[in-house]
């Protein structure tokens, strides 16, 4: 977790929004995986990447339109360099499930 975010993940406002997904999700489908839909879900990810100039934008932070309920496995297969930082070659899996290696951009 980054600095920036250790609060946020922390406040009742986002366990409040985080909790209401997952609720939501089960009466939809169980709370299977929204990405794989053959596992249950695991983490609530944020589509659009938590940066330090958008976190306490509750339209990208506590928006369930930007929310995804996943799989431990689908979450670390996400690309999370959306938020621009720049950083180290990430393995990542093809849709055949054979590793790469690829790098955030510059």
């Amino acid at each position: 977790m980054k600095d920036f975010a250790e609060k946020f993940y922390h406040d009742t406002r986002w366990i409040k929004c985080r909790q209401a997904y997952i609720d939501k999700r089960i009466l939809h489908d169980g709370g299977m995986c929204e990405i794989c839909h053959e596992d249950l879900g695991y983490i609530v990810h944020h589509k659009i990447t938590l940066t330090a100039d958008n976190i306490n934008d509750p339209e990208i932070s506590l928006n369930h339109d930007n929310l995804q309920y996943v799989c431990h496995n689908c979450h670390n297969r996400i690309d999370h360099f959306g938020s621009g930082e720049k950083s180290k070659a990430r393995c990542g899996f093809t849709a055949d499930g054979q590793p790469f290696i690829y790098q955030s951009p510059p």
